[in-house]
């Protein structure tokens, strides 16, 4: 049922949703966020099939507050994805290096190595 208090409800709903998408994020939370977007994508759905043109002036007022709230909320979760992506990045380069080093010990493990100059002087 599309009503002016229901197309002003979904804008309430998606902004509740937005704020537990951010607090997710700056408590690191991030399966859980990634949980939530599903849900954030279902309220931006049941708004976009609910215009709230038709609701009086007012409600239309109260929307756009809290649209300009959801896009702040969007703007600060997508800078903390960033540092998230980066520390990612940098783990994902560690792990990279980690198994070139194992690979490259255990190529060598059980040989006995000897710098060059001492296998020279024995020879003589």
């Amino acid at each position: 049922m599309n009503t002016p208090s229901a197309a002003l409800s979904h804008w309430h709903a998606l902004h509740a949703q937005s704020i537990a998408m951010l607090n997710l994020a700056h408590t690191g939370q991030w399966d859980e966020l990634i949980e939530q977007e599903m849900h954030y994508v279902q309220l931006v759905e049941s708004i976009s099939g609910n215009p709230i043109t038709a609701c009086p002036p007012a409600q239309i007022e109260q929307a756009r507050f809290l649209l300009e709230k959801i896009l702040e909320n969007e703007n600060t979760l997508k800078e903390l994805l960033k540092v998230r992506m980066g520390v990612l990045r940098d783990l994902i380069g560690q792990t990279g290096k980690q198994q070139s080093i194992t690979s490259t010990y255990g190529k060598l493990s059980g040989n006995i190595l000897y710098p060059e100059s001492l296998t020279r002087d024995n020879q003589l």
